[in-house]
């Protein structure tokens, strides 16, 4: 089994600019000469397209029918690394993936089913009660905050002119509730501990059926970034979806349409 060091996880991989990013390599081409793979995705901006309001993110039938190929055709080899909470990430894929990472690491699902949690329920309800007044009373329009049991997003996707306030107010309550702030593209997560998607990442390929394999990781936002590295350190590489950073993923696709085509082939070639 494939061991990652743990220094690598924490290593500086030298980004690629977001100009520089080719396409992956043809899904046959990988089949064909470099082992098995395993493959580990968001869901927002890589299998789904991102909604206004979380909540709009709902099940697709075709999307469906595409994990099941993917399941089978990688003998199990799928994985889902999200901000959501668990509960959500079912509802949206009906339940078709078994092994996911929620809320950034802090809930995780192994392929057996066994789920751990590392969040701190109790300040996460004070943060979610304080921000809740905070906003209210400051910048409640548009903004949205979603409580995720072991941790809180506080989205201004539809209410881009109060970032500067969303990022004093979730400051504060990470600095009074001890908890750690998690920045995305328009949101802002506060968690009730310190891990992230690269060790979620780590923790699945030290278990079957992803032990020995390739890891292959899809992402869009800033916190895939430690899923890209930790893939990279363990001999795969990262896919950064519609690419705007420098970024630690090594190869990009333009949106979630040419993600479903890729995996699509990647379903008929490992079949």
């Amino acid at each position: 089994m494939r061991k990652i060091r743990p220094d690598l996880m924490t290593a500086v991989i030298a980004p690629t600019d977001p100009r520089d990013l080719a396409p992956p390599p043809a899904p046959a081409s990988l089949i064909r000469n470099r082992g098995p793979l395993a493959l580990f995705l968001d869901l927002d901006g890589v299998l789904a397209p991102i909604e206004s309001r979380p909540e709009d993110v709902v099940p697709d039938p075709r999307r469906s029918r595409l994990l099941d190929a993917l399941i089978a055709a990688l003998d199990g080899r799928v994985a889902v690394l999200s901000g959501r909470a668990l509960a959500d990430v079912d509802r949206i894929l009906e339940g078709r993936v078994v092994p996911v990472a929620g809320v950034h690491g802090l809930e995780r699902r192994a392929a057996d089913g066994q789920v751990e949690s590392r969040g701190a329920e109790a300040d996460v309800a004070l943060a979610v009660e304080g921000l809740t007044q905070t906003l209210s009373a400051q910048i409640a329009d548009g903004v949205e905050i979603e409580n995720k049991g072991v941790g809180v997003a506080v989205h201004y996707r539809n209410a881009p002119d109060r970032a500067a306030d969303v990022r004093h107010a979730t400051t504060t309550l990470a600095r009074d509730h001890g908890l750690h702030l998690q920045p995305g593209h328009m949101v802002v997560e506060l968690k009730g501990g310190d891990t992230d998607k690269g060790r979620a990442l780590a923790a699945f390929l030290a278990e079957p059926p992803f032990a020995g394999a390739r890891p292959v990781m899809i992402g869009d936002d800033r916190t895939d970034e430690a899923a890209f590295r930790a893939a990279e350190a363990a001999g795969g590489f990262g896919i950064l979806v519609d690419p705007r950073w420098v970024s630690a993923a090594r190869y990009g696709l333009a949106d979630t349409r040419a993600v479903s085509d890729w995996l699509t082939q990647l379903a008929e070639a490992a079949q």
